[in-house]
């Protein structure tokens, strides 16, 4: 049985290139396009890996940020930032376990890729 990973990303390209990256490590993809879609979905399932966008239409990215790192029960789940905030990524680069500022190029979703297999 594959591992899930969660995409949180509201804008469908990235969505899609995001989900690629994680299904070429193994993992097996949700994605939510909102962030209350993300809530429901963390209430109801321990993904491995969370990407989650910063900026979401319903609940926001920090809010759900804050709520995986409350939760016990996804005490080791992998948290990916991706913002295209630089002021933003930084505030979050010692609380998230990978920061990636957008727009993401194919090499670091490949060593993304790459690194999240290896876990």
């Amino acid at each position: 049985m594959s591992e899930l990973g969660l995409v949180v990303e509201d804008d469908l390209d990235l969505a899609i290139i995001f989900s690629e990256a994680l299904q070429a490590a193994g993992f097996e993809v949700e994605t939510a396009r909102d962030g209350q879609k993300a809530r429901d979905l963390l209430t109801t399932t321990i993904p491995k890996v969370v990407i989650l966008d910063l900026h979401l239409p319903l609940v926001d990215g920090p809010s759900l940020f804050e709520q995986i790192r409350s939760d016990p029960r996804l005490k080791e789940t992998i948290v990916v930032v991706a913002t295209a905030d630089a002021r933003l990524a930084e505030a979050y680069q010692d609380q998230a376990d990978v920061v990636l500022i957008k727009p993401i190029s194919f090499t670091q979703l490949r060593d993304l890729s790459q690194r999240l297999h290896k876990e």
